[in-house]
């Protein structure tokens, strides 16, 4: 087949055949008859997570929304779903998901398996959603798990080692409203100073930073109507000036791609993500990495990182930190603690970016850092296994599920087993 490519471009994924199939239980007749397999979503993964050297399966046509229980407050899909599409057909029930992550355009199973995350002290990632789940195990049969399981923790964040994940069933809240403005120009004293008190500003917080400079570029504030917290759109925020028009977190682009800004209210699937579904969401080609560390620690992290600043804002478009609560979940990256997520989105520099990664992680070892499983990051395997106290557990719940390998592939060799 003509290799396949990743959403960014970087990867160009090794499989020696991709698969479209129309139904679950078409999914499975491939599973069970095929010696090496792997799911893949939204292609959003910087890196060979979703890779194999047998067959790829596409999700994109297993995007159906099951299921609305309205009483128990679930809502049951197929893996493939993105969540723009959910989130429309859940606010015109009247419910909402909890959190979404930037891009409303990446799927739920696929963001699922690696603890994709939004934002906010009191929200754990899209992961932490999760009520039940349906994997086609390696002979094609479905198995379900719930939050009754003894190995369900261990088996949401499951890395695609677990199987290809059909259904899945979420939590949902009732829906609800939200407004966004962004700040300009917050100084680092301030930052400093309140640290806690800005990312807890609102029910959702982001800050922006080039590091071209000691000052944090943007904060977005999403602030959901009816929470206590209130802001005067006319006040500075910890010295950051409101934004005089629709802005894009990176210089120079335009913010009409954006969610609503200037505190217009709208509902809460268009003002928690970044980026509207209707544009594509992209600075052009890039390349992403993201490092979880303890949220006590995040500023002496961040004070570390500024030491690197001339290395990191040539190769730089934007970098971004934001909250993650702590999760239960085995290999989340949030396993355990409260976290601050610290994000970087790359110019497609490839060969300069693998050369400052390991710098980075330097600087981030005293605050046991832990990296995003679908981003790029060059830390020694050994390193990524001790973050996790759960990994033998997954080890042994990786064997007994796949016994004939299937679903491994190199990432996972390398990391995990």
């Amino acid at each position: 087949m003509a290799k396949e490519r990743n959403w960014a471009g970087n990867y160009t994924y090794g499989a020696a055949e991709l698969l479209v199939p129309e139904s679950v239980e078409e999914a499975r007749d491939i599973v069970a008859r095929s010696p090496r397999v792997k799911a893949l979503g939204s292609r959003h993964s910087f890196n060979g997570i979703a890779d194999t050297a047998g067959s790829l399966i596409s999700t994109e046509k297993l995007n159906r929304l099951v299921s609305l229980d309205a009483e128990r407050r679930t809502v049951t899909v197929e893996g493939g779903i993105r969540y723009g599409d959910l989130a429309r057909q859940l606010d015109a029930a009247g419910f909402a998901l909890h959190n979404l992550a930037s891009l409303p355009h990446i799927s739920v199973a696929g963001a699922v398996a690696t603890a994709t995350h939004g934002s906010g002290v009191r929200h754990g990632n899209l992961a932490t959603a999760v009520r039940g789940l349906e994997l086609i195990a390696a002979d094609g049969a479905l198995q379900r798990l719930t939050r009754e399981d003894a190995e369900f923790e261990g088996a949401v964040v499951g890395l695609g080692g677990l199987g290809v994940v059909a259904r899945l069933t979420l939590d949902v809240v009732p829906a609800f409203e939200m407004s966004q403005r962004v700040y300009e120009d917050l100084p680092a004293e301030r930052l400093e100073a309140a640290f806690d008190e800005i990312l807890s500003a609102a029910y959702s917080v982001s800050l922006f930073t080039d590091w071209t400079s000691s000052a944090i570029n943007q904060v977005w504030i999403k602030h959901r109507v009816g929470d206590s917290e209130t802001l005067d759109p006319a006040e500075p925020f910890h010295g950051a000036a409101p934004a005089g028009g629709p802005r894009h977190p990176v210089p120079g682009h335009s913010g009409e791609v954006c969610s609503g800004q200037l505190g217009a209210v709208g509902p809460w699937h268009e003002r928690l993500p970044h980026f509207r579904m209707d544009f594509t969401p992209s600075a052009g080609e890039e390349l992403q990495t993201e490092y979880f560390v303890p949220r006590e620690r995040a500023l002496e992290a961040l004070q570390a990182l500024g030491r690197l600043r001339e290395r990191i804002a040539p190769l730089l478009f934007i970098s971004e930190v934001r909250t993650i609560a702590a999760d239960r979940l085995w290999m989340s990256p949030c396993h355990g603690r409260d976290s601050v997520g610290i994000h970087f989105t790359w110019k497609p520099l490839g060969e300069a970016v693998a050369r400052l990664l390991p710098e980075l992680e330097s600087a981030l070892r005293p605050f046991g850092a832990r990296p995003h499983w679908a981003k790029l990051f060059a830390m020694p395997p050994a390193e990524v296994r001790e973050q996790y106290e759960r990994l033998p557990d997954f080890q042994r719940l990786l064997l007994r599920q796949d016994p004939e390998r299937k679903f491994r592939n190199d990432l996972l060799e390398r990391y995990v087993y």
